[in-house]
């Protein structure tokens, strides 16, 4: 399917890494657009970042498929002029936590903070939370000890997520873990996922679990979430 249109992959930079795995396993060579991922603390920032990047694509590319989830509402009423795919999942994380082909968008469990990266260096949960507050008028004038309790008192379990990607029972990965988890007084615990969703995406298995808009359909909240 995929092969037979000009199409191309829009991945926040966070799952780059797994958008890569997911082509070398698949087979398949898209071009690769990214999108950082420090715009997930302002969603209508990403939204617009996300329409510039469609708008900017060369005229013969008809098909965006999509490497982030609804992502805070940064799909919420947008309409683009060519075809794309998104997994049907409310962020990257759920993405990642998929093991299967059921639908189901949110798969992250209550009081759970989950690191994914393959590189511990690049563990990201902490910093853009921390991101989310320090950039939202919202919370002017309040300590950052006042910021730092308000965002992670409801967290008790930093998850390490198992995707077969990253060497996550290391002792160096383990030790960067602690120190996450140790950071917001959370146990270090482990989940089960996969680059399923991902490896689905680029090879054209696109089912329940993915929303395909044709150019002109208006996206939005309800044809994520069920």
């Amino acid at each position: 399917m995929v092969a037979s249109m000009n199409a191309v992959i829009l991945t926040c930079s966070s799952l780059t890494p797994f958008v890569e795995a997911a082509q070398a396993s698949q087979g398949t060579a898209l071009p690769v657009v990214e999108v950082d991922r420090n715009y997930h603390a302002e969603p209508a920032r990403m939204k617009e970042k996300l329409a510039e990047i469609i708008d900017g694509l060369p005229p013969e590319v008809d098909t965006v498929l999509v490497a982030m989830g609804f992502c805070g509402g940064a799909w919420d009423h947008v309409t683009c002029s060519r075809r794309v795919v998104i997994p049907r999942f409310d962020d990257c994380v759920s993405i990642l936590l998929n093991t299967d082909d059921d639908y189901h968008a949110n798969l992250k469990a209550p009081g759970h903070l989950y690191l994914y990266e393959n590189d511990p260096d690049q563990f990201s949960a902490i910093a853009l939370i921390r991101s989310d507050c320090s950039d939202s008028p919202e919370f002017a004038g309040l300590s950052q000890e006042d910021l730092f309790h308000y965002f992670f008192d409801a967290y008790h379990t930093m998850a390490i997520i198992d995707t077969g990607l990253n060497d996550c029972y290391s002792e160096e990965y383990v030790i960067a873990a602690q120190n996450e988890a140790d950071q917001i007084n959370a146990a270090l615990d482990y989940a089960p996922g996969s680059n399923h969703t991902m490896e689905k995406l680029v090879s054209g298995q696109w089912d329940e679990q993915f929303l395909v808009a044709e150019p002109g359909t208006l996206i939005k909240h309800g044809l994520f979430f069920e």
